[in-house]
């Protein structure tokens, strides 16, 4: 059986990894927000239905930035540019594509003031959300190592295990206080 500062190590491992994951995820939500510029990232949130199964757009088109507002979409297989269309039409991305028959245009429309504020409200939104699953996974590992009182681990090893924890969510809520950050300076830029 391994020892208790094994057992709260194990813990912490977990923590960190759990909390890296609702990192990520908060990345990737960041990055199909639209900021000024586009972006293939941008599209990464569009899943395509072809031939029955849901494909990100990634691997069916070759995707590049010939413009700074401009997103340009070569399918590999030229039947599926409706299917793309379609999707990106369906999608929360409020675009319009133009579709030349060989290759689908975005042009990113001049955001407005407006927009932007929502924008930067869904980035903030989103921020809250990533803060609520890493204060999550906190709290579960805390109950995780007061447990371990049972098993004869003294409270002072409880007690720094706890403060580790909180050493490490502030470390994760700060990374994610600093992507949302530069994300709403890069929406507001104009």
């Amino acid at each position: 059986m391994p020892d208790s500062s094994e057992e709260i190590e194990m813990i912490r491992l977990e923590a960190e990894d759990r909390m890296q994951k609702s990192l990520d995820s908060f990345k990737r939500d960041l990055s199909a927000i639209r900021s000024t510029r586009a972006s293939t990232s941008m599209l990464d949130v569009v899943s395509v239905d072809y031939y029955g199964a849901p494909t990100s757009v990634k691997q069916l088109a070759t995707i590049s930035v010939p413009e700074p507002r401009m997103l340009m979409i070569a399918p590999f297989d030229k039947s599926s540019i409706a299917d793309i269309e379609k999707a990106i039409q369906k999608s929360d991305l409020n675009i319009t594509p133009q579709n030349d028959g060989n290759v689908i245009r975005l042009i990113l429309p001049e955001l407005s003031m407006e927009r932007r504020q929502e924008l930067v409200k869904q980035v903030k939104q989103r921020l809250e959300e990533s803060r609520v699953a890493i204060r999550n996974v906190r709290r579960d590992s805390n109950e995780s190592v007061k447990k371990l009182k049972d098993s004869g681990v003294s409270e002072d090893d409880i007690k720094a295990a706890q403060d580790d924890m909180q050493t490490l969510t502030d470390s994760f809520i700060k990374q994610a206080e600093d992507l949302a950050a530069r994300k709403e300076e890069s929406i507001l830029t104009v």
